[in-house]
């Protein structure tokens, strides 16, 4: 398909540009703010004054002994501390809003409020830096960044979310169940779908993983996905890595898999006759109109000899199908 990219103007790209440093400013103040206490109190106990590190809002914790010199300095510079990365991530956050505010007017490419939600806690966690790839349809706005334009004919609407399970280093925590439970408490497991969590909203957030990294899992992660070798191909080539404006004036980090092996995984899920079928169209037209897209205006993930010859006969007919459809290869 020609045109597939409708390249953004000048105006959209430098709100995008602009939006990435904003929301790492508001990341790193407030994973700066995740690392210190909850709180750190000053408490008497009968006649002397203790420091105490409190846990929650009612200052309940333990005691780190009775007020000393150094405790005052360090509770001192622990308020300071605490004072400015809660100004920085203000101050970010207000800056990112500003985008925020004109992603619908400069129709910027954009993601649900949900997803974005859980996304800033799984970055605040680390877990977007090798942990966690996001996959499926909310990919779609970051391959638009990636190709600096708005990709006609990708379906970027869902009421879900899916993620993968990169590690490759063994977890020793339910990092992923932790960070749901975060963004809101009544996520709970689906007894029949044991891959997949849902809120009381039936916000629905499915855990994928290849079998090359099935053993990395702690043993109290929840979600528990069934090891599917249709993934491993989702771990190839380079992840695309940015950041997009929410519906709600907020942004997020999207880490996804590279647009290749994306667009491929896409046609053959497309292809798959178990599938419903109403995914599998949306799956069709989202593997050709990524690839088209990667064609048109991504040369960084080249679409050349080399990567041919790393395509795996499975996926070797939807790739020739799609070669067909081009223009340069038809003789």
């Amino acid at each position: 398909m020609a045109d597939r990219v409708r390249p953004f103007t000048d105006e959209q790209a430098r709100a995008l540009i602009n939006l990435r440093p904003r929301y790492e400013s508001l990341i790193e103040a407030e994973r700066a703010l995740a690392r210190l206490p909850y709180n750190l109190v000053r408490k008497r106990v009968g006649e002397r004054e203790y420091l105490y590190e409190a846990i929650d809002r009612a200052n309940n914790g333990k005691s780190l002994g009775p007020m000393t010199p150094e405790h005052e300095e360090r509770l001192a510079e622990y308020r300071a501390t605490k004072a400015d990365l809660q100004d920085r991530a203000a101050i970010a956050g207000g800056m990112v809003e500003e985008i925020g505010r004109l992603a619908r007017p400069l129709r910027l490419p954009t993601l649900a409020s949900a997803a974005g939600e859980l996304l800033r806690e799984l970055d605040r966690s680390g877990l977007l830096d090798g942990t966690l790839l996001v996959v499926g349809t909310n990919c779609i706005p970051a391959f638009s960044v990636e190709a600096s334009g708005a990709i006609a004919d990708a379906p970027d609407e869902t009421d879900d979310f899916d993620l993968a399970w990169t590690a490759e280093e063994e977890a020793e925590d339910a990092a992923l169940w932790n960070a749901l439970k975060a963004v809101d408490p009544t996520f709970t497991l689906n007894s029949e779908r044991e891959f997949q969590a849902r809120n009381r909203k039936s916000y629905e957030v499915e855990l994928l993983v290849a079998p090359s990294r099935a053993a990395t899992m702690s043993a109290r992660e929840k979600p528990r996905p069934i090891p599917l070798p249709e993934q491993e191909w989702l771990l190839l080539g380079k992840p695309v890595d940015q950041v997009v404006p929410c519906r709600d004036g907020s942004a997020a980090r999207l880490v996804v898999p590279d647009p290749r092996w994306f667009a491929l995984h896409k046609l053959w899920l497309g292809n798959q006759a178990k599938r419903d079928p109403l995914k599998r169209r949306k799956d069709i037209r989202q593997g050709n109109a990524v690839l088209d897209a990667v064609a048109e205006a991504m040369p960084h993930y080249p679409l050349d000899a080399a990567f041919a010859d790393a395509i795996p006969d499975e996926l070797r007919p939807y790739w020739r199908a799609w070669r067909d459809t081009q223009p340069d290869t038809k003789g």
